[in-house]
């Protein structure tokens, strides 16, 4: 009997976001792979990271993105490494997710041999989050990166913030892996706000963010990106469809206002779903009866 073909989505993330060559050198495992795609990658300067979206087979796309990381440990230090952006490892996260004729079990369990790889190949620990924690604190990611690549390192000896597989320490330069398995895939979105008053921007985010009281499904920080003026508040949004971005927007402006600032604009990083746009259209033009249909494209896909 004929078996469809599985596909996941994997969003890993790298700490480097500067050097473009060595971007280049990283991403080059997932190009011209048969049955890996990749679709995109999105290099934050401020941030010093970088995050890929590749959809993939599940026998090719794990060597894929064992090869990514291998070069990561190889090309990045994490005594050197500096960025704004939370991370204990070269090769920060691997995080997979269901995409088509596949399990979240069986991501879930493509997830543990990924781990396991790392280690065995690389001997670089790796702490497992989302379905595959170990614990409940470790299904956050903010959890496992406490104190960052600095902090850990003083602390991966003791019980609580251990590694899952390796030796009770982080590697000499790569540092460690968060690896996971979970429904949806995050969608990081930037909202722009005209003023260069960088608390205000990290009070509107401590607004927005889930542990201090904003979307639980929202992750936020107030941050300056040198290259534009005015300052940002940056999402990471983990379930787009529990909020949307519509609402995420709407509450970042109506704090604003409150301040006499506006918000000049905003900015998707890396791909999104098309349901997440959708939702967002019929909100602002108070569409009834919409349907997917209607959109001529939808007719092409798949």
């Amino acid at each position: 009997m004929f078996k469809e073909k599985q596909y996941l989505l994997a969003v890993p993330n790298f700490s480097d976001g500067r050097r473009k060559e060595v971007i280049e050198e990283i991403v080059a495992p997932l190009r011209n792979v048969e049955g890996v795609r990749l679709v995109s990658y999105e290099p934050e300067h401020d941030f010093n990271r970088t995050v890929v979206t590749v959809i993939g087979e599940p026998a090719p796309l794990m060597e894929a993105l064992l090869s990514m990381a291998a070069k990561a440990y190889q090309l990045i230090n994490m005594e050197e490494q500096q960025g704004t952006h939370p991370r204990i490892g070269a090769q920060d996260t691997i995080p997979l997710f269901p995409f088509k004729n596949i399990t979240l079990e069986e991501c879930r369990q493509l997830a543990e041999e990924i781990g396991q790889a790392i280690y065995e190949r690389y001997q670089v620990p790796v702490y497992f989050s989302g379905q595959n924690a170990r614990c409940e604190e470790r299904k956050a990611l903010s959890f496992i990166r406490k104190g960052q690549y600095e902090g850990l390192k003083k602390v991966a000896h003791t019980d609580e913030r251990k590694p899952d597989i390796g030796l009770n320490q982080l590697h000499p330069t790569a540092g460690a892996t968060i690896v996971s398995a979970d429904n949806e895939g995050l969608t990081a979105y930037n909202i722009f706000l005209a003023t260069e008053d960088l608390e205000l921007a990290k009070k509107i985010a401590a607004g927005v963010r889930g542990p201090s009281g904003g979307f639980s499904t929202v992750r936020a920080v107030g941050i300056k990106f040198p290259e534009r003026s005015g300052v940002v508040v940056s999402m990471n949004m983990f379930d787009c469809g529990q909020t949307p971005l519509y609402r995420a927007f709407n509450f970042v402006r109506s704090e604003a206002q409150r301040y006499g600032v506006a918000v000049t604009g905003s900015e998707l990083v890396g791909p999104v779903k098309l349901e997440y746009l959708l939702n967002s259209l019929e909100y602002f033009l108070g569409l009834e009866g919409f349907r997917r249909e209607q959109i001529l494209e939808s007719h092409l896909m798949g």
